[in-house]
């Protein structure tokens, strides 16, 4: 095949980085674990992913026609999305607001980092965690501070009852316990 049908420009992968929106005049809060996760990850992919695959991509090209040398062809566009994940990393650190949600410890005010119980006229109940969009586990029961549940039950109480606008309708939900994680011991 021509080269002339193939997509092989890397400013095609050099696009401005996507993030995800935040509100407007909002910050991007995140847990001080969150952001340490978030930066050992930019750190190993800086100072170990990146340098093991220019490697192989220099070795793939001094063997000779790249055209169709799949180590030199894999090699490059791993390198770009290794490129990509960085800069998208370095933007979010960059713009990240460190919250301690242990300075909440003991408080039954719902805030950034507090994970909350609550239940529906059903009976049905839930506990979520309430965290910053880069952090965001699903499976763990984590959900973003600016998601709409999140946005329901901020600044509310234990025993309120918050109103949350759903697909199905407006859902009233009471706040059964609100609980933050303890702050770290210093010995």
């Amino acid at each position: 095949m021509s080269k002339a049908f193939t997509k092989e420009s890397e400013s095609d992968d050099d696009d401005d980085v996507s993030l995800p929106p935040l509100p407007a005049g909002g910050k991007n809060y995140i847990t001080p674990q969150g952001y340490q996760r978030l930066r050992t990850e930019l750190l190993n992919l800086i100072d170990i992913e990146r340098p093991k695959i220019v490697e192989i991509v220099h070795w793939a090209a001094s063997n000779g026609d790249r055209s169709e040398n799949g180590d030199y062809i894999y090699g490059k566009k791993r390198l770009r999305e290794i490129d990509r994940r960085i800069r998208f990393l370095t933007k979010r650190l960059d713009i990240a607001e460190v919250a301690d949600p242990s300075l909440h410890h003991g408080h039954d005010q719902v805030f950034f980092g507090a994970t909350v119980t609550y239940e529906n006229l059903q009976g049905v109940s839930r506990t979520i965690t309430i965290k910053g969009i880069d952090e965001v586990d699903n499976l763990q029961g984590e959900v973003s501070w600016i998601s709409p549940i999140a946005r329901a039950l901020l600044k509310a109480r234990e025993g309120d009852e918050v109103q949350l606008m759903t697909p199905g309708g407006l859902e009233r939900l009471e706040i059964i316990k609100v609980s933050y994680p303890a702050p770290p011991t210093s010995h």
